[in-house]
């Protein structure tokens, strides 16, 4: 049932409909992106990661705490600290926030007045970087990010957030109550103006979730390993912090009107509550990643997060499309071509054509520059199309196939067929490719279209 309904609006929202001019075209559009992000929820992997990442928030809250109280405390700001963890359990009731954030600020505190020192500060590093990892995995799964960082990158990269966002952040929070407690904003506050009392209102109202919106951001732009526009991280971080509110007060009124919990768990109740709204949280937070990916990446809307699988048709004609775009450029000259303009212009995730691209220069008829733009690797008169051809029939699929295995009439038919694309192809080059004239297209006659 729910395959007929997803496979009913995935015709709907990708079809004919949605490529039509108008507002009707451009709202199926838009309603892609709530239904890529949902329908990848449905299908469990992100609900996986996120039961991961609470598993993991379990071992590494008291360490992320204890390591920014260390600090913090350099600076005299690690008990701005405590309302950061009152905010982070707010949504799971009044007294269970308020019992939980004084439970782990004393952990924190005691581990980091009583443990870091040079042996503690360097474990509790390590156990972070570990943790932070986790969630970069999860940030390149969803970006669709193969590689990840090096070792000698995590470390670098990890310490220095480590170090410096909890320093900008508690610079964050005291530069804004240092701005909403100045003379001027006070003197202006006592006129007693309706609308300058609404607005301040509003403003602490709205603050916790700028902040946890801006906090996104940065995560969604620094930890996947690869390039983030801060256009797709903004867009993603402000769905998230919505959802974020939102979620946040449905999960208050169900912890403090649901009497099950308090029955079933007695005094765990908080933890229990605690837990799911973590997982939430984690949910929320990949969703928002998922959403910014899409943002960036519009062409993986329709495919997901499922596995990219081309034929051995589509591999040859996008190794044919990528030289030949890149040859014409270099004999036209103008603007050099990169993986995210050719994947726009052909139609195709990006990941099918930087693979292609990868296998390309490899084989040393592609060359990348320090700018992602794509050169070609030697002479183009020097490379034949039957050398792309061949190049893109060799890409592996990671199965092994046996090689002793010998069926003469599947030998012969194969042969055959490779006989008749030598031939086809002969000796063409890549700039007899690009400089052929272009035919012209097959149009009626005058007498046919009337006769019709």
């Amino acid at each position: 049932m729910w395959q007929r309904i997803w496979g009913f609006l995935d015709r709907g929202l990708f079809g004919p409909a949605a490529q039509r001019p108008g507002a009707v075209g451009a709202l199926l559009r838009l309603l892609r992106y709530p239904y890529a992000v949902l329908r990848d929820l449905s299908r469990g992997e992100i609900n996986l990661r996120a039961m991961s990442l609470v598993y993991t928030t379990l071992l590494s809250l008291i360490p992320l705490l204890a390591f920014s109280f260390a600090i913090l405390k350099m600076f005299g700001g690690h008990r701005d600290l405590v309302p950061m963890v009152y905010e982070l359990f707010r949504p799971v009731g009044e007294p269970a926030a308020t019992d939980l954030t004084t439970r782990v600020v004393q952990f924190a505190n005691r581990v980091s007045s009583g443990v870091v020192g040079s042996v503690g500060l360097a474990l509790l590093a390590w156990t972070l970087i570990g943790t932070i990892k986790k969630v970069e995995d999860s940030f390149n799964f969803l970006w669709h990010v193969e590689q990840p960082r090096s070792f000698a990158r995590r470390v670098t990269e990890y310490s220095a957030l480590l170090v410096a966002g909890p320093v900008v952040l508690v610079g964050f929070i005291g530069l804004t109550h240092q701005a909403l407690s100045s003379i001027p904003l006070q003197e202006v506050m006592r006129l007693h103006l309706p609308l300058l009392q609404q607005m301040r209102a509003a403003g602490i109202r709205l603050a916790p979730y700028a902040m946890v919106s801006a906090f996104f951001t940065a995560l969604y732009m620094l930890v996947p390993n690869t390039r983030v526009r801060w256009r797709a991280a903004l867009t993603g971080a402000v769905i998230g912090g919505v959802l974020w509110a939102a979620v946040g007060k449905i999960f208050t009124a169900f912890v403090v009107y649901s009497t099950r919990l308090t029955i079933v768990y007695a005094g765990f109740a908080f933890i229990v509550a605690g837990l799911l709204w973590t997982y939430f949280g984690w949910l929320i937070l990949l969703a928002g990643a998922q959403l910014s990916f899409y943002v960036q990446n519009p062409t993986y809307l329709r495919l997901g997060l499922q596995p990219l699988r081309l034929t051995g048709f589509e591999l040859e004609e996008l190794a044919l499309r990528i030289m030949y775009f890149v040859g014409r450029t270099h004999v036209a000259g103008g603007g050099h071509w990169n993986v995210h303009r050719l994947a726009t212009e052909l139609g195709l995730p990006g990941i099918a054509v930087a693979r292609m691209v990868a296998t390309l220069e490899r084989a040393g008829l592609l060359v990348v520059s320090d700018d992602d733009e794509l050169l070609p690797g030697r002479d183009i008169g020097h490379i034949r199309v039957r050398e792309i051809l061949e190049l893109a029939r060799s890409e592996r699929s990671g199965h092994v196939v046996p090689r002793d295995l010998v069926i003469a009439p599947v030998e012969r038919v194969m042969e055959s067929l490779e006989e008749a694309r030598r031939r086809s192809c002969g000796e063409q080059t890549l700039r007899e490719l690009v400089e052929e004239a272009p035919r012209p297209a097959l149009t009626l006659t005058h007498r046919q279209s009337s006769a019709r």
